[in-house]
């Protein structure tokens, strides 16, 4: 099988926003509360994040673990990396995950202004500008013959929607509503005349759509 461009847990409200609005560097996901939006998430045993035992099992628990599974690269936008908006203001910021990135993999930053490539720990983070099919077409030779990830923010994901890259999407809704930020979409049927779609609710109460290319 080709490698596949995948987005996975990919979590919006339940009126279709992946992030909130007016995002700022104490607020990355802008008036919407991370805590609230991926409890379904943070309260797995898989969590990465998680630093006591326990956590829930099911079908929760199985989809946090299958993020990493035979990933070789990450697609994401500007905004899912930093603050920042324009020509590159502080070279110093690193993204919001510390020394040690969660993606163990390179990523593939998008955006229309230059900055240098670098690494932190396993991860190095690659500036790119351009059309999605040659962001692609350069994350799958990173990746080694694996699959590649698209991060999102919403607007991204789209963009690769609708250039018809995208091969499968999981996306977990919410019972969040935020009025306003970055929709992915009004209603998941946008997507059924290319996908087929599999919806299985949590007893967490979001609610996963499994979509997969016709």
């Amino acid at each position: 099988m080709a490698p596949l461009l995948r987005v996975q847990n990919f979590t919006v409200s339940s009126d279709g926003f992946g992030a909130g609005a007016d995002q700022t560097l104490e607020r990355p996901f802008g008036h919407a509360d991370p805590g609230e939006l991926f409890a379904w998430a943070f309260a797995t045993a898989s969590w990465p994040g998680r630093t006591d035992p326990g956590g829930s099992r099911g079908i929760d628990d199985h989809l946090t673990r299958d993020f990493t599974h035979n990933i070789g690269a990450e697609i994401m936008g500007r905004n899912k990396f930093g603050p920042q908006r324009g020509p590159w203001p502080d070279l110093e910021w690193r993204g919001w995950w510390g020394d040690e990135p969660p993606f163990h993999t390179p990523v593939f930053v998008l955006t229309h202004h230059d900055r240098p490539s670098f690494t932190l720990g396993d991860t190095t983070f690659h500036f790119v500008g351009g059309e999605p099919a040659a962001i692609l077409d350069r994350a799958r030779q990173a990746a080694g013959g694996k699959d590649v990830r698209l991060g999102g923010g919403a607007s991204v994901v789209r963009q690769f929607l609708d250039a018809d890259l995208v091969d499968t999407l999981h996306v977990a809704v919410a019972p969040v509503t935020l009025g306003s930020g970055t929709r992915l979409w009004e209603s998941p049927d946008e997507l059924r005349d290319r996908f087929h779609l599999d919806v299985v609710p949590s007893p967490s109460g979001v609610v996963h759509h499994l979509f997969w290319r016709r």
